[in-house]
């Protein structure tokens, strides 16, 4: 074998400059994500990290970057395909990796000292992966599903939800499974109107929209008295009558937080607690580290989170949540905190992780960088799971109080106002001070009044006095 061509002379006979590389789904947190959009086509030029696809998670919307660089050969998947990790995207055609394309040498020539490793085997016969199960042709099964020693997929017979869940089992993913348990509703009382019987989100929320319209219980367990609510039917209107009229479809992140927001509200006892926080010196402070630090934004969140953590350390009770059967409260020993997003697809809620071993330098740049992913379709599911607590702020925009809704399975949310500059009584005199209004809603079954009243105190002392802020 010879060994590779120096800098600037021609290529041994039989070798060329490109290789044949498959890029894959990368662990996405989830199975069976849909494809809702493809970026590329066959014949494009990509560089790494260009995006390929885009999916639509259970909670965001996320692009998926290519591995290498070079040219797209062949795109393995279309809009509407459900994928999960390990999946063929496409076929890229790189550049700068020799390849052999003359026959194999002889066994035992070419493997003495100085040969190329570069050299590989024909990019006409490449070599075979680990086998792993394939999955049901046009069927969306991911690997796993089928049972071991199933007939080839090329022979199958057509596709039959006994073939992966024998018996009665209901026909679902994990994600709807999950899905379904969160809403309390028994899946085996859902119709899949899926390929072969399978059972998809949608599913589940029109069976939970007909058997609340209808009165009905759709539930199982102790969360059965939300079905039995006996709400009227949605009002059916013909709005066109009336004058012109618009439809716009709601997106994927809207579907699915619409669903959230309602189980939410309607499962668990919210009360909300308004306070108010003289943030005057902490406002002067904030000002003076951002013209120390000015390649850095230092927004007053980064200071909320400072003190929510501090909060969540005095009142333990509200760094928990409720166990699947109501009857037990789990205490968290980290401090991970959800910040709403607002995006222009909808709101999401990515989480910065060990927010009391930072300081408000690394939360600033921690913030910044979460809140750019999360505009720019690019946050994975790790990054919006394990919170602890949630921030919802709308002091960039104004109003007063509100009452923001828990976060399942969270059991508290700080809603954060616009601050505003009102004459304060100091006992002498009244003064202006900035003041910054501060909404605390609660899972009244977990939190009782007095204690939420004072997580609010601590929480209002903490931002009015920077020095315990920087404890």
């Amino acid at each position: 074998m010879r060994p590779p061509s120096p800098s600037g002379t021609p290529s041994p006979a039989g070798v060329t400059m490109a290789d044949l590389k498959e890029a894959r789904v990368p662990d996405i947190g989830h199975a069976d994500v849909p494809v809702i959009e493809v970026l590329v086509k066959v014949g494009d030029r990509v560089e790494k990290e260009q995006s390929l696809i885009t999916l639509e998670s259970d909670k965001a919307t996320m692009e998926v970057p290519a591995p290498f660089a070079g040219t797209v050969k062949e795109v393995k998947l279309k809009v509407g395909d459900e994928v999960s990790e390990g999946a063929v995207i496409a076929v890229i055609e790189t550049d700068g990796a020799a390849v052999s394309t003359s026959p194999s040498p002889a066994a035992g020539e070419g493997r003495g000292e100085g040969a190329s490793e570069a050299v590989k085997p024909p990019v006409s016969a490449p070599a075979p992966a680990e086998p792993k199960p394939s999955p049901i042709a046009g069927q969306g099964v991911q690997p796993g599903n089928v049972p071991e020693g199933d007939v080839p997929p090329q022979v199958r017979p057509p596709m039959d939800a006994r073939i992966v869940m024998p018996g009665d089992a209901p026909y679902a993913s994990p994600a709807v499974r999950a899905f379904a348990r969160e809403l309390g509703v028994d899946i085996q009382q859902v119709k899949g109107s899926g390929r072969g019987g399978r059972i998809q989100r949608d599913d589940v929320s029109a069976y939970v929209k007909h058997a609340l319209a209808s009165g009905a219980r759709p539930v199982a367990g102790a969360t059965a008295s939300v079905g039995g609510l006996n709400l009227l039917p949605w009002p059916k209107v013909d709005f066109a009558k009336f004058g012109a009229i618009e439809e716009k479809p709601l997106s994927r992140i809207q579907k699915i937080s619409g669903a959230n927001l309602a189980r939410n509200w309607a499962m668990i006892p919210h009360v909300t607690q308004h306070e108010d926080a003289d943030i005057t010196e902490m406002e002067a402070f904030r000002k003076q580290l951002g013209a120390e630090n000015k390649d850095l934004k230092i927004s007053p969140l980064v200071f909320q989170i400072k003190a929510v953590v501090a909060a969540l350390k005095a009142f333990p009770q509200f760094n928990a949540s409720l166990d699947e059967s109501g009857e037990k409260l789990i205490l968290k020993k980290y401090f991970h905190i959800g910040i709403a997003v607002d995006t222009p697809d909808g709101l999401v809620v990515p989480v910065i992780r060990d927010c009391d071993k930072k300081g408000l330098l690394d939360l600033a740049r921690d913030l910044g960088a979460i809140s750019k992913k999360a505009r720019d379709k690019k946050l994975g599911p790790a990054e919006m799971s394990g919170g602890c607590f949630s921030i919802s702020s709308l002091g960039g925009i104004g109003g007063t109080y509100f009452t923001p809704i828990v976060n399942a399975p969270e059991v508290a949310i700080l809603g954060v106002s616009k601050s505003v500059t009102k004459p304060v009584w100091n006992g002498k005199e009244f003064a202006p001070r900035l003041v910054l209004p501060l909404s605390l809603s609660y899972d009244h079954r977990v939190i009782d009044g007095a204690l939420a009243a004072r997580f609010a105190a601590f929480l209002a002392n903490q931002l009015g006095d920077i020095r315990r802020l920087l404890l």
